[in-house]
């Protein structure tokens, strides 16, 4: 059996995770920590994580999981020091989620290698949470084995999710226990849809996403087939473990329950739509239509601001198949595409590294998903079968990530759909290290890139230095390749068309990214006006550096707070440096994507803490919880719903789990007996939801014994709220806007849908009117309005903001100091005005039009 041992610089991190494995491995898995120091303090020490190897060994190998630094030093050391003859694997696997993930199929008798690679593959459950999600089953999972090379399906069950959360690890790791028993081959799909994972893997299973009343499909083969599934049948009905879920009443174990739960989203289609071309055109594009006229304008989404005039460059490269070549041997190849995943898992963490260098830690995390999916079975399963029957490595890697990437874009969420680029971003790596090029060839001398859609890895390898802007006939502003964009200061419009790729190589272009459009070859005043344009933006945002921790004092006296949106710890600091005045909304939930449990009390207190001293006596809005059904975390299922966005989400699924709620508040109070706090409660739409919400809050009090100040406030997403602004006013303290959501629900247009995007660009007049709303509502009670969406900061709207009465504005940290130099350009008098005027115009790049003239 494999042993596994746990090293940490810290001995009760280490015991901790110990213990959560024993969980899924049970007692007759070797599971051995090795943390700290002799003395107790906090470090790692080869010696004992040589001894925790040699009482973890068993004969079957051992595999070491390490947290950081030093920890990996100390188990290489170890290995060189061993005595030992048995084997033993160092894993570059998340130290908690992979040591479940190993525990669970170790004791099932896994090899070495099989438990090493289902620790790698547990980064799929993060990498879900980072906004580029790892294929699950069903929806890009594993893939069934070919029938050509798998044995025939011999039985097959069908079995109803009956515990209440569905297949989280332990439920999971009964199954993975129970394959192990048998001589079959055991695999599970969600009904209703064909791509089947292994019942040996713990990961598989939990990216299945199987909760309360999904029906799951389950298939044998092997001489113990049947015997399998007899035992699936008996441990589903015992709800794995885990008992029965109560429906409207309690369901006796071994009952039938439906087959789906009333309002489940139907399944995703057994068999995906075709794929379709990705990444950028090759260098001479197909010309199925005349290039643009000279003076066309070309209307897209803009994604990064600023303003380009440069000649146009197709980013070279193809999303074509490999060229193909003789195979030389599944060994071979083998090696091959091994390689090949190893060069390209070398050049995503250059890409990663290169924007935390940059102070983008958020973007950066797009590449920690890409690393996940260099492991998923997902790839992994359908290229060695291809391996197998004879194909090259190149080609078996290119097959797999379109298949995968073809589901995602088969889906019917917007923004699981663009979770397609990822994959194939992730596919083109491995195939352009195997063939030894990588056919992305980025400008030699100045040029605005041209290309259909641009991956994340395109977008980190693009030098701003020569590429002047981006210009993509599809994406939305919320793909990955646009955050990067933005992060990298490059001007970008997404989404023009088709009508792009036939604009010929070296055509001069204008590139307007506070607008969203593209003129083809525009003639010399245009390209003189944009020119100048540019430049007098570059000199205006070194200059607003230069005074980003002044104040945003408008000429006529009045401040207006500017301060930052967070999404991690690690980027408060770098706010402040970049003159932000405290924190608008802090995102908790970076609490829980960490987690594969619900994170305690002394847990989120404690990151809360970390975050409250670096702003160094600033003020920080802590909002709660924002989840729901299409985007649940690890720790929190939650039962699908066939329209998220108007479902339990918000408040609503914190008060559906009042515990959950108080656990937040509870911290929240502790750190504001220290630090200057404020909390308020998202997707607020009812009197009576601000009433229980502050009653739970009123039971946290208690419970802690805190009577801190700590001011209450609601975020203003949807209609209703702006509406019954005065009457919500009554019993909290203040209202910040997301106009992100806001302008969604108003403009019934959903944020990731490009087909509908032009609705959701710039401060739409009906928009700006809900925001004089709110602020009416609140003056009426005395209350102050903020706002924290993307209106926030951009310039001219933020302007239209202030002269509606916002007093506070929230931003990413990068547009700080922009806004504040917008602010004290203007007398506030003149925004009053010229919003008034922008209440009454018909369209949102008008009413931005009026400010940015004051500007």
């Amino acid at each position: 059996m494999v042993g596994l041992v746990i090293v940490s610089h810290s001995a009760e991190l280490a015991e901790g995770v110990v213990e959560l494995a024993r969980q899924m491995g049970g007692e007759e898995v070797p599971i051995e920590p090795a943390g700290g120091l002799d003395d107790g303090s906090v470090g790692t020490d080869a010696a004992r994580v040589q001894a925790a190897i040699e009482r973890a060994s068993a004969g079957g190998g051992v595999l070491v999981l390490m947290d950081l630094g030093s920890a990996l030093m100390s188990a290489e050391m170890a290995t060189e020091m061993l005595e030992t003859g048995d084997r033993v694997l160092l894993s570059e696997a998340p130290l908690v989620e992979g040591a479940v993930a190993a525990a669970a199929v170790a004791r099932g008798g896994a090899s070495l290698e099989e438990v090493a690679a289902e620790a790698r593959g547990a980064l799929a459950m993060k990498a879900s949470q980072l906004g580029a999600e790892a294929p699950q089953a069903g929806d890009g999972g594993p893939a069934e084995p070919p029938a050509s090379e798998a044995a025939p399906s011999e039985a097959e069950a069908r079995v109803s999710v009956l515990n209440e959360i569905g297949l989280h690890a332990r439920p999971a790791a009964q199954v993975v226990e129970l394959a192990a028993r048998f001589d079959a081959d055991l695999r599970l799909s969600k009904a209703g849809n064909g791509r089947k994972v292994s019942a040996r893997s713990l990961t598989g299973l939990m990216t299945l996403g199987a909760r309360l009343g999904d029906e799951l499909v389950a298939s044998a083969s092997g001489p113990q087939a049947r015997e399998a599934l007899a035992a699936l049948e008996s441990l589903a009905a015992e709800g794995f473990g885990e008992g029965v879920a109560a429906a409207g009443g309690s369901t006796p174990a071994g009952a039938t329950a439906p087959a789906a739960a009333p309002g489940a989203r139907p399944a995703a289609p057994a068999k995906p739509a075709a794929p379709t071309s990705t990444g950028a055109e090759p260098a001479a594009p197909p010309q199925a239509a005349p290039p643009p006229s000279p003076g066309a304008v070309l209307a897209g989404i803009a994604a990064s601001a600023g303003v380009a005039v440069a000649p146009a460059h197709h980013l070279g490269g193809s999303a074509a198949a490999p060229p193909e070549r003789k195979a030389e041997g599944a060994a071979a190849e083998s090696e091959r595409l091994e390689r090949g995943r190893v060069a390209a898992r070398a050049a995503i963490e250059h890409d990663r590294e290169r924007l935390l260098a940059r102070g983008a830690a958020a973007e950066a995390a797009i590449f920690s998903a890409h690393v996940a999916l260099l492991d998923d079975e997902a790839l992994l399963e359908p290229a060695r079968a291809a391996l197998e029957r004879g194909a090259t490595a190149e080609r078996a890697w290119f097959d797999a990530a379109e298949e995968a990437a073809s589901t995602y874009r088969a889906l019917a969420d917007p923004l699981l759909r663009e979770r397609a680029m990822d994959v194939e971003d992730v596919g083109r790596r491995v195939v352009a290290a195997i063939v030894g090029k990588d056919g992305r060839r980025g400008p030699s001398e100045e040029a605005i890139v041209i290309a259909a859609e641009l991956t994340p890895a395109d977008a980190a390898a693009l030098d701003p230095k020569l590429v002047r802007g981006i210009a993509t006939a599809r994406g939305t502003p919320t793909a990955h390749a646009a955050i990067l964009a933005r992060a990298l200061e490059i001007p970008a419009v997404v989404g023009l068309g088709d009508a792009l790729l036939a604009v010929d190589e070296a055509t001069p272009l204008l590139l307007d990214g506070d607008e969203g459009s593209v003129r083809v070859d525009p003639d010399a005043e245009a390209r003189r006006s944009a020119l100048q344009r540019a430049e007098r933006s570059a000199a205006r945002r070194a200059a607003a550096r230069e005074r980003a921790l002044e104040p945003a004092v408008t000429r006529d006296g009045t401040r207006i707070e500017v301060v930052a949106n967070l999404d991690e710890p690690d980027d408060a600091a770098a706010a402040v440096k970049l003159g932000a005045e405290g924190v608008g909304l802090l995102r908790t939930e970076f609490l829980f994507l960490d987690h594969p449990t619900l994170p305690t009390e002394d847990e989120q207190a404690a990151r809360l803490a970390e975050i409250a001293r670096a702003l160094d006596g600033r003020p920080l809005i802590v909002r709660t919880l924002d989840a729901g059904a299409d985007k649940p975390l690890p720790s929190l299922p939650m039962e699908p719903e066939d329209n998220p966005f108007l479902g339990v989400r918000g408040i609503r699924l914190s008060l559906n789990r009042p515990e959950l709620l108080a656990t937040q508040l509870r911290a929240i109070l502790r750190v504001a007996a220290d630090h200057p706090m404020r909390v308020m409660f998202p997707m607020v739409a009812t009197v009576a939801e601000v009433q229980a919400a502050l009653a739970v809050l009123r039971d946290a009090r208690a419970e802690t014994g805190v009577d801190a100040p700590l001011e209450t406030g609601i975020m203003v997403e949807v209609p209703a709220a702006a509406l019954s602004s005065e009457h919500l006013g009554r019993h909290v303290d203040f209202f910040s806007i997301g106009t992100n959501d806001l302008t969604q629900y108003t403009m019934a247009a959903e944020r990731g849908n490009e087909r509908v995007g032009a609705l959701l660009a710039g401060p739409h007049p009906s928009v700006l009117r809900l925001v004089r709303e709110t602020v009416e509502g609140g003056k009426a009670n005395g209350r102050w309005v903020g706002v924290c969406g993307e209106l926030a900061g951009d310039p001219p709207a933020a302007v239209l903001l202030a002269g509606l009465g916002v007093t506070e504005l929230s931003m990413a940290p990068p547009l700080v100091p922009e806004v504040k130099a917008a602010l004290r350009s203007v007398a506030l008098a003149d925004a009053r005005a010229v919003a008034s005027r922008a209440l009454d115009v018909e369209r949102a790049d008008e009413a931005r039009q009026l400010a940015a003239a004051l500007l």
